[in-house]
């Protein structure tokens, strides 16, 4: 799923209040989540109604990504975790034949199913940027989206080295309070694409355990810059991190800001080289 850019047993404050101290022999994984009924339509309204300045520092940044590949040049990509951002897979459709949305939530992947055949008017102000950026872009936003291919499931289920390109956009660190499970998660992302395959991701900095509307909390990870750097660097170079500032116009979820990234895996072989903060 893609988490914000931010039903069970009875009160619990130490859950329902995002900013209570975790405590650290009950931190939530993502197996605990219901991510089936996670809230859609609520996290839409919240956070995609309208572009905010920091969708559109996402969608340049994801551009740029995509324009240094040739158009049309990646046979085969992934999104990590896909939700019902249409954004990423927008602008992998200048650079990818086949887009695999991944989504283990049964409420997104039927918003996902929906939306690619009959996109919301709200996501045409989203793919106007898209195309002014890459105008190789087909004209109509279902064209783009006709590359799309939806799959039910689990990141777990990806055997290593399927894609030539992984794109991941508030995921990881959306779904655990766990760190290693953060790890782990992003080493399922990094792994997805062979030695030599790209990858781009987005992450929310220092957000912990979120609220949609009036719903339950949703567990989540505080990462930062240097957390990021640590998990990618030891697996890829050409590591680039753009660290984006906190964005007042959207929900209030307690982040910092975002955390972007571009990556090669490192082929086999090779030791990961230096990373660089743009």
């Amino acid at each position: 799923m893609t988490g914000p850019r931010g039903g069970g047993p009875g009160p619990d404050p130490a859950r329902d209040d995002p900013r209570a101290p975790v405590d650290r022999e009950r931190r939530r994984r993502n197996a605990d989540a219901d991510w089936d009924r996670w809230p859609v339509s609520a996290y839409l309204a919240d956070n995609y109604r309208g572009m905010h300045a920091s969708d559109a520092a996402v969608i340049r940044h994801h551009s740029a990504f995509h324009r240094r590949l040739p158009a049309d040049g990646v046979g085969r990509s992934l999104e990590f975790g896909a939700g019902p951002n249409l954004c990423p897979l927008m602008l992998a459709a200048a650079t990818v034949r086949r887009i695999d949305a991944l989504e283990p939530g049964a409420a997104g992947v039927a918003c996902l199913q929906r939306q690619l055949e009959h996109p919301d008017a709200a996501w045409d102000e989203f793919y106007a940027l898209c195309r002014r950026l890459q105008p190789r872009l087909p004209a109509g936003l279902t064209d783009a989206l006709s590359r799309v291919r939806v799959l039910h499931g689990d990141a777990a289920a990806v055997p290593p080295g399927t894609y030539e390109l992984a794109s991941m956009n508030f995921v990881a660190e959306s779904v655990t309070e766990d760190a290693a499970e953060f790890s782990e998660l992003c080493g399922m992302f990094i792994h997805s694409v062979r030695p030599g395959g790209h990858l781009v991701a987005a992450f929310m900095e220092n957000m912990p355990s979120y609220r949609i509307g009036t719903g339950p909390v949703w567990p989540a990870f505080p990462v930062d810059t240097a957390a990021v750097r640590h998990v990618f660097a030891p697996y890829t170079e050409a590591l680039r991190i753009t660290r984006i500032g906190k964005d007042p116009t959207l929900p209030e979820y307690g982040d910092t800001g975002m955390v972007l990234l571009q990556a090669v895996r490192t082929p086999i072989g090779t030791v990961a080289g230096a990373d660089a903060d743009a």
